[in-house]
């Protein structure tokens, strides 16, 4: 059984010695333009398709970028399909949560968004629209003119939902609007 010692360590971290434990200074990279005193954190490549790689600041990185030509020494259909193939390469897609509300100018609820969908009609439709195609939609799905139908039934209480999610929006539009 080992013998216990004393330790400078009492709890806090300005009583331990110096140099010990997370106080101790960062090595920090500099920027390898010449003369540069900056942090160099930006890494650039020396050559196209190589692993050297350059360590620059902010501004020097964006100074080498702006003269930076990829493809350089190409022909105009080299570099073409070097565009091409990398595009086709690129594993990321167009974020989807940008997605999530669909068409329209954000005026209107995913309810009413779904109703003009059942209608027909474009996101930036107007109540004129809205009723005309209301009854065009009634009138060929109504069980008088399909008859027995259970599509036709389906299809005429869809479009009675419709319309009654899209009046009762309006209303409520047209109240706020009032006040």
């Amino acid at each position: 059984m080992s013998r216990s010692k004393r330790t400078d360590d009492w709890g806090f971290p300005r009583w331990r010695p110096y140099g010990s434990g997370s106080n101790a200074a960062a090595r920090v990279r500099l920027c390898d333009r010449e003369g540069c005193s900056a942090p160099g954190d930006r890494p650039a490549p020396k050559a196209p398709n190589r692993p050297e790689r350059w360590y620059f600041c902010e501004k020097h990185a964006a100074e080498y970028n702006a003269n930076w030509d990829y493809f350089a020494g190409l022909s105009d259909a080299e570099a073409a399909a070097r565009a091409a193939d990398e595009n086709a390469q690129r594993s990321y897609s167009r974020s989807q949560h940008w997605q999530w509300g669909g068409p329209g100018d954000g005026t209107r609820s995913r309810a009413e968004m779904d109703a003009l969908a059942v209608l027909g009609l474009e996101s930036d439709a107007d109540m004129d629209a809205v009723k005309a195609a209301w009854r065009t939609a009634a009138k060929t799905s109504h069980p008088d003119v399909a008859g027995n139908s259970p599509e036709a039934a389906d299809r005429f209480r869809a479009v009675q939902a419709a319309f009654e999610v899209l009046t009762v929006a309006d209303a409520a539009r047209v109240a706020a609007a009032e006040k």
